[in-house]
């Protein structure tokens, strides 16, 4: 699947019209909604040539400044700003990261994640691997039940049973999508991330319909509705943690919604029991 900074500057081009970027109407017929390319160019104060350079990968040394005003003449949100910079100037893999990751261990995390006897909790990785979960994750979501690999993208869009698992399955997979890409900017030699998009977009009509929404979003509270085939349809706030000194590891929890609280303490006395 494309990553490249033309295709993300032309999906957010794409959908702001000149009115909302307070251009006046133009006066010729429009092939495609959204803004030009020489009024993108014209709202960033950069020259025309310039800008369809920048879309086609043509200007290596772009400088912050540039990108700024791109940013802000497309309406960029924080987190798409970042995947801006991430895609114009990407991050190699160092000696420094390579030492980090090799240095640090699971093993704190899977503890912490353990002590939460009565949440639900995921540990994650930079391409959504399911490292670990804690018993009251495996209530409601079943993880050992799952193919592996355990990778909590490729469940949701390969699998039919996810479909069912979340009544608001649209949501999260579109959460999951825009996720992904800001996953690709952050880790562009990640072979195996690259290799888990190209199977999602091979396999998944839905996944290749919201990838090429070009959407990025930092993946880091919301709404999960689950079907548990035992306790009915329970309400989740979910929060995804990252820890300082393990930043490809994200610890996701789950807090039940007051109006589910009940029927969950109900699954986990069952399963406790069992």
């Amino acid at each position: 699947m494309d990553t490249t900074i033309g295709e993300f500057l032309r999906t957010r081009r794409g959908r702001i019209s000149p009115e909302q970027a307070g251009l006046p109407p133009s006066l010729t017929r429009r092939r495609v909604p959204g803004l030009r390319r020489e009024e993108v160019a014209l709202l960033a104060g950069v020259s025309p040539d310039y800008y369809v350079r920048l879309e086609q990968g043509r200007t290596p040394h772009v400088s912050d400044q540039v990108l700024t005003a791109v940013a802000a003449a497309l309406s960029l949100s924080d987190v798409e700003r970042e995947h801006l910079r991430n895609l114009a100037h990407p991050l190699r893999d160092t000696a420094v990261a390579r030492a980090v990751s090799g240095a640090a261990t699971d093993e704190p995390l899977v503890r912490l994640l353990h002590t939460m006897v009565d949440t639900p909790a995921l540990l994650l990785d930079s391409r959504l691997d399911i490292m670990a979960a804690n018993s009251a994750a495996e209530a409601v979501f079943g993880v050992s039940a799952m193919p592996e690999p355990r990778n909590a993208a490729r469940q949701l869009f390969l699998h039919p049973e996810a479909h069912a698992r979340y009544a608001n399955w649209d949501a999260i997979a579109a959460e999951t999508v825009a996720q992904l890409r800001l996953l690709t900017g952050r880790h562009p030699d990640d072979t195996r991330l690259a290799a888990l998009i190209g199977e999602l977009a091979i396999r998944s009509e839905p996944f290749r319909r919201l990838w090429a929404t070009g959407d990025v979003r930092e993946k880091r509270l919301g709404v999960a509705l689950i079907t548990h085939p035992a306790a009915g349809t329970l309400g989740f706030d979910y929060h995804a943690l990252t820890v300082p000194a393990r930043p490809d590891r994200t610890l996701l929890t789950y807090l039940p919604r007051p109006d589910s609280a009940d029927a969950y303490k109900i699954l986990l006395s069952w399963a406790h029991v069992c």
